[in-house]
């Protein structure tokens, strides 16, 4: 018989990191010193750095403030492949504890080394985000993110570690085997990317099991856009809280910032270990607090690999702290500059249609989107699965809905295909949701 779930619950002030107790005053200056040991030991260790700012005419020692952070170039995930696999390292390779890499499907992979003291600092980031959610120290951490060269499995199995809980390293996909261990271990919290938790979601279900029955108490979520719409279907189906864990291989990895369990409202970026800008991505300008833009990222404290004005093409905005209030946060990520799609000259992100499609009675968060050329006009088909038991006349009405609505929010015309309960792609880790047959 299954346990009662454990609520999950904000940690005490007594709990928190010295840094998470910082004024902005006090966060600020220690950025400030760490920014400037970062920008000299770059600068004197790792040649593309020494060639880029001698280009442009800038010296460590002209870093006198956060703001002259503005005054150095961007640092592009291209940099970072042109210098593979260990021209961007700034310490020697026997230092090197780890070594995590992309999975190169579009390019040449981009590899990120870590020294053990980087590997401790990114413990301690997991676990802070983790209690930040509300995980406890003693309860069971079922970790569905991918293991090996995906930073996902091994940082989050860090943090759980750090934070003093039980790991479960399941790794992803084996989705039954997923499900046998949630019933029989009844763990108190489960990681993984969102897109699989709803591929868990279901298979409880085909199991006879309803998901709201399980332990699991809180999901934390990350390593893709999802959005608040997709937040409350999990968080309706599993009867759990679900809270956002984000990140990025080429800055550190997950725990880069978390939600918070008592506010909910986009992740609380570790500024301590992180200088986060938003930028114009046409311009490059420096974006003040509140417009949306493009992030950027400045590690603060890495050894092996520190990142400087890192181009993320996540586009959000940066909000004033709230749960931990000297640190910003950012409005949840629920696109990138380089997935956007462009339809008839209209630009629109998956997110967008995700957002729609949840907020229509009978339609499943299971979709996917076909983009054709007929006759030198781009087409778009959503594919979208319906609730189970939607009747015939019901599943006509929602599709009517979903093309009127994007006709409407979004300013372009799609087709959509009510595909049968069950057929589309279910997410085993990372979900593919664009099919672009137009090249």
């Amino acid at each position: 018989m299954t346990r009662a779930k454990s609520a999950a619950h904000a940690p005490a002030v007594h709990e928190l990191d010295a840094e998470e107790r910082m004024s902005r005053d006090e966060l600020e200056a220690l950025q400030l010193a760490r920014l400037q040991d970062t920008v000299r030991h770059a600068y004197a260790n790792v040649p593309f750095y020494t060639r880029k700012y001698d280009e442009v005419g800038v010296h460590p020692d002209d870093i006198r403030e956060l703001n002259d952070l503005e005054k150095l170039p961007f640092t592009t995930k291209e940099d970072l492949r042109q210098n593979y696999p260990f021209g961007m390292l700034a310490v020697p390779r026997a230092e090197v504890a780890r070594i995590h890499a992309s999975s190169g499907t579009t390019g040449q992979p981009t590899v990120v080394g870590y020294t053990r003291a980087d590997l401790d600092d990114w413990g301690q980031l997991v676990a802070r985000s983790l209690r930040a959610a509300g995980i406890r120290p003693g309860q069971m951490v079922h970790n569905a993110y991918g293991y090996g060269l995906f930073t996902g499995g091994l940082g989050a199995h860090a943090g759980i570690e750090r934070l003093g809980c039980t790991v479960v390293p399941m790794s992803g996909g084996n989705t039954a085997k997923q499900v046998q261990l949630i019933r029989d271990f009844e763990p108190d919290a489960i990681l993984c990317t969102p897109t699989y938790l709803l591929t868990i979601i279901d298979a409880l279900r085909e199991s006879g099991m309803d998901p709201r029955d399980s332990s699991v108490a809180v999901a934390v979520l990350g390593a893709e856009p999802w959005t608040n719409e997709m937040r409350a279907v999990i968080e309706e189906s599993f009867g759990i809280d679900a809270l956002d864990i984000y990140g990025l291989s080429e800055v550190m990895g997950p725990g880069v910032g978390s939600e918070c369990i008592e506010s909910k409202d986009g992740p609380h970026i570790w500024e301590d270990q992180f200088r986060p800008e938003v930028i114009d991505s046409e311009t490059g300008q420096a974006l003040p607090d509140g417009q949306c833009g493009e992030l950027v990222f400045t590690t603060l404290r890495k050894q092996a690999l520190p990142v400087i004005r890192y181009r993320t093409h996540d586009i959000t905005t940066l909000l004033p702290g709230t749960a931990r209030p000297a640190m910003r946060r950012i409005e949840k990520i629920t696109g990138r500059n380089d997935d956007m799609i462009v339809l008839r000259g209209v630009n629109l992100f998956p997110s967008q249609i995700e957002e729609i499609a949840l907020a229509i009675d009978g339609l499943s968060p299971h979709f996917e989107l076909e983009l054709t050329r007929v006759a030198h006009l781009d087409r778009m088909t959503v594919h979208v699965e319906p609730r189970i038991g939607l009747s015939a006349a019901d599943g006509e009405r929602a599709v009517a809905a979903l093309v009127r609505e994007v006709k409407v929010r979004v300013g372009t015309t799609v087709e959509v295909h009510l595909a049968a309960p069950g057929s589309l792609e279910r997410s085993g880790g990372k979900l593919k949701r664009v099919y672009d047959h137009r090249q």
